[in-house]
């Protein structure tokens, strides 16, 4: 059984800590992707056209011979028009409803009823789960990604890390274990390219590292404005852990997590 060292706040090691077996799956990215795809679906809201648009208009008009109010014999194609003025039986049209008008309705446009939902399988589910697992203990993947690990990685941190109830505490913590190029490079920020600046998304930034925890703790606030992400171990999916369906992000668990992971069996 794989062992990792179990170090500090102060960057001190305290002991080994075992290596459940949820971490020894071999790392199928195909099958990473494919869960990642179905949650990135399975969030999406649906939208669609309003039923009406486009048809809002009295746009009918007589293809017979001898009706009133009839396009027939007037040298015009046979377009829906709407009548905006008239003299006896002569009348000026405008076309409307069709596609190809001013204003007028969509040929397909997207409907709200359609259903964006991908079911992936409970045991593909678990097992892309323990496979993105596996990668972020590969220090290659993980620099593949980007990523600037410190020396150390992979280890285990201690389960006092899950207490830190300040801020400027968990930055000097995290600078002492040498995540510093990391940090940098998780609060550089580029602009968005697209329509997305309009939309409340104007900035990109770069994905940092993930801290996993045992439990519900004051981690989780006093870590969440430092660039990096928080979870509990029992909510781990497989985008936490390969965001973009890359796999191999740089994950740091506690020893508390680990030991859950192997206790309860999670994601076995």
């Amino acid at each position: 059984m794989m062992k990792l060292p179990i170090i500090g706040a102060d960057n001190s090691k305290s002991g080994f800590a075992d290596l459940p077996a949820q971490f020894s799956e071999v790392v199928d990215s195909g099958l990473i992707r494919r869960a990642v795809l179905a949650i990135q679906a399975n969030r999406r809201q649906p939208y669609g056209a309003s039923p009406g648009a486009g048809k809002r208009q009295s746009a009918k008009l007589s293809r017979r011979r001898r009706n009133y109010k009839g396009s027939y014999g007037m040298g015009i194609s046979r377009v829906p028009r709407k009548t905006m003025s008239r003299r006896g039986r002569r009348f000026v049209w405008q076309g409307a409803f069709a596609p190809g008008t001013v204003g007028g309705r969509r040929a397909h446009p997207p409907k709200a009823e359609k259903v964006w939902a991908v079911k992936i399988n409970r045991k593909e589910n678990r097992k892309a789960i323990r496979s993105a697992l596996a990668a972020t203990l590969s220090r290659d993947l993980v620099t593949a990604r980007g990523h600037m690990p410190p020396d150390t990685y992979p280890f285990v941190l201690a389960g006092q890390f899950e207490d830190i109830s300040r801020t400027k505490d968990v930055h000097k913590a995290l600078l002492a274990l040498g995540f510093s190029g990391e940090l940098e490079r998780a609060h550089e920020r580029s602009i968005r390219a697209g329509k997305g600046r309009m939309r409340g998304r104007k900035y990109v930034r770069k994905t940092g590292p993930l801290l996993v925890v045992s439990k519900k703790c004051s981690l989780m606030k006093s870590a969440r404005n430092l660039g990096v992400d928080i979870v509990e171990v029992s909510r781990l999916n497989a985008e936490l852990l390969a965001p973009g369906a890359s796999p191999g992000r740089m994950a740091v668990f506690t020893d508390g997590a680990m030991a859950r992971i192997g206790r309860e069996g999670l994601f076995g």
